[in-house]
């Protein structure tokens, strides 16, 4: 299985695009939300279809050297995406922070995620922070952090429960990368 992560050059957009509804998809049944009257995973009624969503997320090819939208592939086939901002989209004092994290499904539990998410860190040595939602109903992605995060870092990472501006109450995880 050959996982490769790339910066996602804007002629390719549109993959993350048709992934992210299916992102929203899986949080909403951890956050347990409701699509909009449109079946749009947004919480107001303004985007009617998923092409109204996507403008939301054209800053991440419109701000080089500061938001890096990453594709993960396996095999060449598209099987998720990373989100990764530095200052000033960051919530806190970071160097980095991964906003946005998802594998699809038949990609899951094969080392696909840990994989693609060391590729990233590795990208850019420096202090990082993402963070997930805390809960009974995200256990498997706090598991999934704890265990990515303690390879990565030989065990040397911070797990808090914050509340976080336009986050509320999440669980996050700081740590340094190595780089390469």
């Amino acid at each position: 299985m050959n996982v490769t992560v790339e910066l996602c050059a804007p002629e390719n957009k549109g993959i993350i695009y048709n992934l992210y509804p299916l992102y929203m998809h899986d949080l909403a049944e951890i956050r347990q939300e409701l699509p909009n009257a449109f079946g749009v995973f947004e919480d107001t009624d303004e985007y009617r279809t998923l092409q109204s969503q996507q403008p939301l997320f054209d800053i991440w090819w419109q701000k080089e050297h500061v938001l890096f939208p990453f594709l993960i592939r396996v095999d060449g086939l598209p099987a998720g995406f990373g989100l990764v901002a530095t200052p000033p989209y960051l919530v806190d004092d970071s160097e980095f922070m991964l906003n946005e994290f998802f594998i699809l499904r038949p990609f899951r539990n094969q080392g696909v995620g840990e994989r693609a998410a060391a590729a990233m860190f590795d990208r850019f040595a420096g202090q990082w922070m993402l963070f997930t939602t805390e809960g009974e109903r995200n256990l498997h992605t706090q598991h999934f952090w704890r265990k990515a995060l303690g390879k990565y870092t030989s065990g040397n990472f911070v797990e808090t429960d914050e509340i976080l501006p336009h986050y509320g109450s999440v669980k996050t995880f700081r740590f340094r990368s190595r780089g390469k």
